[in-house]
């Protein structure tokens, strides 16, 4: 049985399987080694992706099975300000932590052999926010501030620290290149192509580091190359 990628986040994970996107770039990457899962809910913070986690979970492995890598990718939406339009997903950063953490120990008892992934939420493009304003968003004021969203991608950071688990700090990563703003996200939050492709290299660089590799992974069937020409069935299919 082929292993599995399990990504599970909220709607830049969601996304991830649209044209151009990380997760749709990851499952291409293991067409022929590993099978990859998307568990990803739009507008979800971490209070609600850990009350929904045995449930989201449901299906994505038979009985005994364990995945092979599990990211978890949530905080955007948790960095929202309490104040403004989107506030009803503000998660306070003390508990943003500790949802973390809740949702790590959640996994790491139910598949203790899973490898985790733990992925920061990505800067805010304050002016893409205000252009491209959350429902009823009638104050002109972005809903989400850069600041405030590294100070959620720190807490992040040191929680994967805590637990000696690997963490890709996509908010700063990002902010290395010029024209960030425009060029990595479309609406100051979600991402571009661009924007998805810098986060692809980064997981499968991540995941290389953490001995999950195309090169170390074996295939489910032999490549047609290898087949013998004259009599393909003889040795490839044999049970």
């Amino acid at each position: 049985m082929r292993p599995k990628v399990v990504l599970f986040g909220d709607s830049i994970t969601r996304e991830s399987f649209s044209k151009g996107g990380w997760g749709a770039a990851l499952a291409h990457h293991f067409s022929r080694t590993a099978d990859v899962v998307l568990r990803g809910y739009n507008g979800y913070n971490t209070r609600w992706a850990l009350k929904g986690a045995n449930r989201a979970m449901h299906g994505t492995c038979a009985d005994g099975e364990h995945p092979l890598v599990l990211t978890v990718f949530f905080g955007a939406n948790d960095a929202s300000l309490p104040d403004r339009s989107s506030g009803f997903q503000h998660v306070p950063l003390d508990e943003y932590q500790s949802n973390l953490r809740s949702i790590i120990s959640f996994f790491k008892e139910r598949w203790p052999t899973t490898k985790f992934l733990l992925i920061t939420p990505p800067p805010i493009d304050e002016d893409g926010r205000r252009r491209n304003p959350f429902g009823g968003n009638l104050s002109g004021l972005s809903e989400r501030t850069n600041t405030c969203t590294g100070a959620y991608a720190r807490a992040c950071i040191a929680v994967a620290t805590e637990y000696n688990i690997p963490v890709i700090d996509i908010w700063s990563k990002m902010q290395q290149f010029s024209g960030w703003e425009k060029s990595f996200l479309c609406d100051g939050l979600h991402f571009t192509a661009s924007g998805n492709g810098i986060l692809f290299e980064e997981v499968v660089a991540k995941f290389k580091e953490m001995g999950v590799s195309i090169d170390n992974l074996p295939i489910d069937l032999p490549l047609f190359d290898k087949l013998d020409s004259y009599d393909p069935l003889k040795v490839a299919f044999a049970s």
